[in-house]
């Protein structure tokens, strides 16, 4: 038989099965979906909540962080002045209220109460002389100017009595519910100028919002920095996904939270647990006017696959390779339990 005659056969049926292959989305084999994307992670841009000269910057490009790690620090100096003058007035105040709530001591009280006998005293004694001087007028002996005179003395005297008396009460009453009051409320005011200025002080640092890797340090001791202007630019550690393309053949056999794996080039053999967690609704080329069965077959929609272990040894942009079986049962455990 001719060779010939046999090869060209052969060649004819590689060539379908590649076409097949093809068509097929790139499948593996008929019961896995294999697509290639690049990797995507999600990064946060930091930047200080108050504006001021930067002090210190305790991170470089590459290095990992966690969360609330100090990144940087602003020159805080005048506030910490701030804060000392703002806590030492809050003191006093404090003081003042304290002195209000335990009211008068029992010196004070002890004090009116002696003034208090002293006018009664003085009362008595101005009535023995206001009494001999109106005997003394009837008598003849004195004129009526010095009985007017010692009757003057004894009602100044009973006024001052009544006024000693009242002293020794508002004593004993002690201060009153307004003061107190309205001290309780200015210290309330100084407390919240504090409470403001360690607020100002502890926003002085920047701290990292999540686990991640730096990737750009673009500010440096010296500049001024800007609650707009970005210090560090984090690539976060706990979310990573491979961006791929959906063929139209593909879109009713990969439910949502289908299991996927990821690998790449650089470790082809190591197989990331991932899962499917986002597909587009809608192509991502717009259909033309007239679709054919063979141009419908064509459209693609995105997917983000989701990498278990967040960003562990995935790169920004790196290219990978998706393997997803179709055909999966709906579920609704978590694709990944434990995951990042």
């Amino acid at each position: 038989m001719n060779k010939r005659l046999i090869v060209l056969p052969v060649a004819i049926a590689a060539l379908a099965a590649g076409a097949w292959w093809l068509r097929d989305g790139g499948t593996a084999h008929r019961g896995d979906l294999v697509l290639h994307g690049n990797m995507d992670i999600r990064h946060v841009e930091l930047a200080f909540n108050a504006s001021g000269r930067i002090a210190e910057v305790l991170s470089r490009e590459g290095e990992r962080v966690a969360k609330d790690q100090v990144l940087a620090r602003l020159d805080t100096t005048r506030l910490a002045l701030q804060l000392a003058q703002a806590e030492a007035l809050s003191a006093s105040q404090r003081s003042q209220v304290a002195k209000l709530k335990a009211g008068s001591r029992p010196e004070e009280i002890r004090q009116a109460a002696a003034q208090r006998d002293a006018a009664r005293v003085a009362v008595e004694d101005a009535t023995q002389v206001h009494r001999r001087q109106l005997d003394l007028v009837e008598r003849k002996f004195v004129p009526q100017q010095q009985a007017d005179s010692a009757k003057n003395a004894l009602d100044a005297a009973r006024e001052r009595l009544k006024s000693a008396e009242e002293t020794l009460r508002l004593a004993e009453l002690g201060p009153r519910k307004e003061d107190i009051a309205a001290a309780e409320a200015a210290l309330a005011a100084q407390e919240a100028a504090v409470a403001a200025l360690r607020h100002d002080i502890a926003e002085g640092e920047l701290k990292a919002s999540a686990e991640g890797v730096v990737e750009k340090r673009i500010l440096e001791p010296g500049d001024m920095a800007t609650p707009q202007k970005t210090v560090f630019t984090i690539a976060l550690s706990d979310s990573a996904w491979a961006r791929v393309y959906l063929p139209e053949t593909a879109l009713g056999r990969v439910p949502m939270g289908a299991k996927a794996t990821i690998t790449t080039d650089s470790h082809p053999d190591r197989k990331q647990a991932a899962w499917v967690g986002y597909v587009s609704p809608t192509a991502e080329f717009t259909p033309k006017t007239v679709e054919t069965t063979e141009l419908r077959t064509s459209l693609v929609y995105q997917a983000r696959v989701f990498a278990c272990d967040g960003s562990a040894g995935l790169r920004q942009g790196m290219p990978v390779t998706v393997t997803i079986a179709l055909d999966q049962p709906a579920s609704t455990a978590k694709p990944c339990p434990g995951a990042k």
